[in-house]
C-alpha cells in the first residue's frame, strides 16, 4: 500500500499542470471583464458600424452589458472549477475564449524596462497606459 501511495503522489507531482493553469488564467481574465470593458466597447463599436450610429448607445450598450455578464459568469465558473477537467474553454458558442477588444484598437506591451531593451539609452516604445479603457497612446509606434 505505501508503494501505491508513493506512485500516486509521484504521478500527481510529475504530471503537467498546463491545463488547470490555463483555465485559471483565462477565468481570472474573464472575471475582470467589467473592469476592462472590452465587450462593452466592442459591442458599441460593432453596433454603430453594422446597424446605425444612433443604435450604438442603446442597443450596443445593452448587448455589451449582456456579453459582459456572460463573460464574467464564465470566468467565475472557470476559476471555481479550474482543478477539474475539461480544461478547454466552455460556452465558446456564446463568448470568445480570449479577451475581446474593439476592432479599432489592439493593445500591445506595456512600455517598461522588462520589455524594452534600450531603456538605458533613453529610448523605449509600446503602450503607455493600456490598463486605462480607451487608451491609445503609444510611444515610438511605427
Amino acid at each position: 500500500m505505501p508503494f501505491l501511495v508513493a506512485v500516486a503522489l509521484a504521478a500527481v507531482f510529475t504530471s503537467g499542470c498546463a491545463g488547470p493553469e490555463e483555465k485559471l488564467g483565462r477565468g481570472v481574465s474573464n472575471t475582470f471583464e467589467p473592469a476592462r470593458m472590452g465587450e462593452m466597447r466592442s459591442s458599441v463599436e460593432q453596433t454603430a458600424i453594422f446597424e446605425s450610429p444612433s443604435a450604438a448607445y442603446t442597443t450596443g450598450i445593452i448587448r455589451g452589458f449582456d456579453r459582459t455578464v456572460a463573460r464574467t459568469a464564465m470566468g467565475a465558473y472557470e476559476v471555481v472549477t479550474f482543478p477539474l477537467p475539461p480544461y478547454q474553454p466552455v460556452l465558446t458558442s456564446c463568448v470568445k475564449p480570449g479577451p475581446v477588444y474593439p476592432e479599432s484598437y489592439k493593445p500591445g506591451r506595456i512600455s517598461e524596462g522588462t520589455f524594452d531593451t534600450d531603456t538605458y539609452m533613453g529610448f523605449s516604445g509600446g503602450d503607455v497606459a493600456p490598463f486605462i479603457p480607451g487608451s491609445r497612446f503609444r510611444v515610438f509606434d511605427n
